[in-house]
């Protein structure tokens, strides 16, 4: 059964790009690794196969939102319907591994968010309890590039409560976000002055995951797959980074 990875890599970003976007990797060598060694045990390289010690990494800024990831009903408010959100370590694990959909949005302008309309057209079968939906829209192309934040139609708020309604808990795309592009909902928020128009879809009132940054959507068949995509169990997080895994059954 041929595994296909939805995860895009994770690389140390250009130091050009915000704090609060970028992802800083300090990578250091088997050298490094036979001088710590050397420090904490008192084994000198000679002591070691070719000299060398262990190789690390360590992540010196990585945000949970920073990476493909999977986001926490925390993330989205403190409280929906009247309890406290849960956080990303709380959320059942039967969520995370569960048959997949695929919606393509491929036709789609940057920002032309899909309705409860637009899913319920192009879903291609009947949704059933706990199904992963990902919306394809091919912004993956431009993953790592400067404008990919400003990229994809994104998802209304009526269209993620219409998936959640039918037993969706976990919703996920290829773009930066699953809401339209910021920039483009924020100028919409200040013209029309109200709530309920910036980050719509998230501040939807519903206690549900999306999974953004995904890669490779093109690569699957429109459903019998079944998607792997547990967060890691990052205590009191919004959000955690996710190995997104399709497992789709080979054609005899």
């Amino acid at each position: 059964m041929p595994l296909v990875d939805l995860t895009a890599p994770i690389r140390p970003d250009p130091p050009e790009l915000p704090d609060v976007l970028r992802t800083d990797i300090g990578y250091d060598d088997h050298a490094a690794g036979a001088a710590a060694i050397q420090t904490l045990f008192g084994v000198g390289p000679e002591l070691l196969r070719d000299g060398e010690g262990w190789a690390t990494e360590t992540f010196t800024r990585f945000g949970t939102h920073n990476s493909t990831h999977v986001d926490a009903p925390w993330h989205y408010n403190s409280a929906i319907g009247g309890e406290r959100a849960q956080t990303i370590d709380e959320l059942p694990l039967e969520w995370f591994l569960a048959p997949g959909v695929v919606i393509d949005a491929t036709d789609r302008a940057d920002g032309e968010a899909l309705t409860a309309a637009d899913l319920e057209e192009r879903v291609p079968r009947q949704l059933e309890q706990l199904d992963i939906v990902l919306v394809h829209t091919g912004r993956d192309e431009f993953y790592g590039q400067p404008d990919y934040i400003a990229r994809g139609p994104g998802v209304t708020a009526d269209g993620t409560r219409w998936l959640y309604e039918r037993g969706v808990r976990v919703m996920g795309i290829d773009a930066w976000g699953w809401d339209a592009p910021l920039h483009l909902q924020a100028e919409r928020a200040k013209a029309e002055g109200r709530p309920g128009v910036f980050w719509e879809a998230h501040q939807c009132g519903l206690a549900y995951s999306q999974i953004e940054r995904l890669v490779n959507l093109g690569s699957l068949p429109p459903h019998g797959f079944t998607v792997s995509c547990f967060p890691l169990r990052l205590v009191g997080g919004s959000a955690a980074p996710a190995r997104v895994v399709a497992d789709v059954p080979s054609r005899a």
